[in-house]
């Protein structure tokens, strides 16, 4: 359907409208937008929240969650912006947004079962995950971990990625539903030699995990990751079930109006990109990573260790999570961003500040990691290294 002009123009003045509210909300301080006891020093919130407004008003975000951690310690969250549009409802850091691709540094917190001895990553896979078919060379958990175990990501092509990354398919059963859109394919690429992203490669994860700890990937997520760190409104992104604080999902149209994304059924991928959180529960995550409550430090040294695949190429790339830094001013951080129907996310921890960022949206395609270095740079100004 194609709008008039004056269609156009209510649709650009109403998503203006709606940020002005936003700035109104946020800037009179309500306790919609404001968590509650925040440690966070009045003037680092100060310029948090002006970088914030200004990413929301070049965006056009409808809803934004931010969390920040301090000296290995939960300090401030705050929403800005609305979780639904069409009710008016504030965001918050209760806020249920999709995490994309950050659900994969959730995922490789599993290490704790090669921590006790029932995961060994140079292993073949089909030792935990005898549902994956032996392929002209062996994969091990290390490599798919990494991105290196030549699995492909998504199907190019109309078609297929209509299917996959547009699913709409529900599955009761997603680690082995969520095998059977690639298990039978080719690789496409020797393990070990090239880096070579790729979602569906997590779900072999999953697979992996329940073979090894002989629990289902979610409960075993559960009750090992999210109960210990205190995570307690992560759960999987199920589209049939009433889940409270769950945001909308919204993508913006090249005109610059905001509208609802398209349907997304994420069952068949969660550990690689189906798990909602909120910016408070990851931030959670990120006290208890730095603070060694789900893997000793060995582990999460291991686990933040860049692979070295054998095309010579520099990989930035550990076992689930990325190292990244633009410039020499930065500060370097490793973290995960993600991206799917109705968000975008990041999450960072810089290790020798003991400082974290988590940044949860519900637009897709948008910057969430520069805005996410962008407070860990406020952060980490005149910090002392404390590792």
């Amino acid at each position: 359907m194609t709008l008039t002009r004056n269609q156009s123009a209510r649709l650009r003045c109403s998503h203006w409208i709606h940020l002005a509210i936003v700035i109104a909300l946020c800037s009179a301080v309500s306790p919609r937008c404001i968590a509650q006891d925040s440690k966070l020093a009045p003037e680092k919130r100060t310029q948090i929240e002006a970088a914030i407004l200004k990413f929301m008003a070049s965006t056009h975000v409808p809803g934004l969650s931010v969390a920040v951690v301090e000296n290995g310690e939960y300090e401030w969250a705050q929403g800005f912006g609305f979780a639904d549009l069409e009710n008016n409802v504030p965001a918050s850091e209760h806020t249920l947004f999709r995490l994309g691709s950050i659900s994969k540094p959730l995922t490789a917190a599993a290490l704790q079962l090669w921590e006790r001895g029932k995961l060994d990553l140079d292993a073949p896979v089909q030792k935990y995950c005898p549902a994956f078919p032996q392929k002209p060379w062996p994969i091990s958990t290390r490599q798919v971990l990494g991105h290196l175990g030549g699995i492909r990501h998504y199907k190019s092509g109309e078609n297929q990625e209509d299917l996959e990354g547009g699913n709409t398919k529900h599955f009761d059963d997603p680690i082995q539903s969520g095998l059977n859109f690639f298990k039978d394919d080719p690789l496409i690429a020797q393990p070990g030699t090239a880096f070579h992203y790729s979602t569906q490669g997590y779900t072999l994860v999953g697979c992996v995990i329940e073979g090894a700890s002989g629990a289902k990937y979610v409960d075993f997520m559960r009750q090992n990751v999210f109960v210990p760190a205190q995570m307690e409104q992560t759960q999987a992104d199920d589209r049939f079930a009433i889940i409270p604080y769950r945001t909308r999902f919204y993508e913006k149209k090249d005109s610059g109006a905001v509208r609802n994304s398209d349907f997304l059924d994420s069952s068949y991928k969660i550990p690689g990109g189906g798990w909602l959180s909120s910016a408070e529960d990851m931030a959670r995550f990120e006290v208890a990573i730095l603070n060694d409550k789900l893997i000793r430090r060995a582990t999460r040294d291991l686990m933040w260790t860049p692979l070295k695949p054998s095309d010579g190429l520099q990989n930035t790339y550990g076992l689930g999570w990325g190292w990244g830094k633009h410039n020499e001013h930065e500060v370097a951080g490793v973290g995960h961003t993600g991206g799917q129907q109705g968000t975008s996310t990041a999450f960072v921890i810089a290790p020798d500040q003991r400082a974290g960022v988590v940044v949860l949206t519900n637009l897709e395609d948008q910057p969430a990691g520069d805005l996410a270095r962008e407070i860990l740079n406020i952060l980490s100004a005149g910090s002392e290294r404390n590792p």
